[in-house]
């Protein structure tokens, strides 16, 4: 892990405190709520998610060197801010928080080896929301990466996927998106045949997690043997080093 970065003082790791702070953001979804709360925010889900991330990071790097670990938003953390311009809810923030591990940004890229980069074909990754924590993979292929990541293993990849879903199929959710009359569909199951992969848009393998478990400190031990678990379906999907 990145030994420049300042270790962060508050909970060693994710608590009661952090869903509870989801679910009343969640009901008090405003500017002047949020802005009477930033001190219970730091303390509540940065400081502990922070946390988790440097806790994780040395089994994420055991499964591939090159993964991102910076500790920067948008690299391993989503943004509690909305953009609300295009979207349909009009709230100004999400009740919810992702803890993201991408590759660093490298040549498939367009430049050397770089951290903090927000552009890649997928990652491992725990959601936490209000009322349950989600860990797995998801990809989300734009025209460009797509073709880079697949163009070789597309012929193989239902095969492969047909593979995985029996390996994961009793332990983990899937769905996965495709483009229909403009509009993103979503489809329930792995997709397993030639015609689903060309129009794979996004996929999402996971397995959900109660508070109460999330808050033991077993939870570092599950996170990591989940990971490890999905790990193979991030790496069909990575681009060739």
């Amino acid at each position: 892990m990145p030994a420049a970065r300042k270790k962060m003082n508050g909970p060693a790791r994710v608590n009661a405190e952090t869903f509870r702070f989801f679910r009343d953001l969640h009901r008090n979804n405003h500017k002047a709520w949020m802005d009477e709360n930033r001190d219970r925010y730091q303390s509540a889900v940065v400081q502990p998610l922070h946390a988790l991330l440097d806790e994780l990071a040395p089994a994420v790097l055991k499964l591939n060197p090159a993964m991102d670990v910076s500790g920067r938003t948008g690299a391993n953390f989503s943004r509690i801010n909305r953009d609300i311009r295009f979207a349909n809810d009009k709230t100004p923030y999400r009740p919810q928080m992702y803890l993201k591990f991408p590759l660093q940004a490298g040549p498939f890229y367009g430049g050397p080896l770089q951290r903090g980069k927000n552009r890649k074909p997928g990652e491992l990754y725990l959601g936490f929301s209000r009322d349950q924590v989600t860990a797995g993979f998801r990809v989300y292929f734009d025209r460009d990466t797509k073709a880079a990541a697949l163009a070789k293993r597309l012929p193989q990849a239902p095969q492969w996927c047909a593979r995985q879903k029996r390996r994961l199929a009793r332990q983990f959710e899937s769905y996965w998106y495709s483009m229909e009359k403009g509009e993103w569909a979503k489809n329930v199951g792995w997709p397993v045949t030639p015609e689903e992969w060309k129009k794979l848009k996004a996929w999402v393998v996971r397995k959900k997690v109660s508070p109460s478990a999330a808050v033991k400190p077993t939870f570092l031990k599950k996170a990591g043997a989940i990971f490890r678990q999905v790990y193979p379906l991030f790496r069909f999907i990575s681009p060739p080093n």
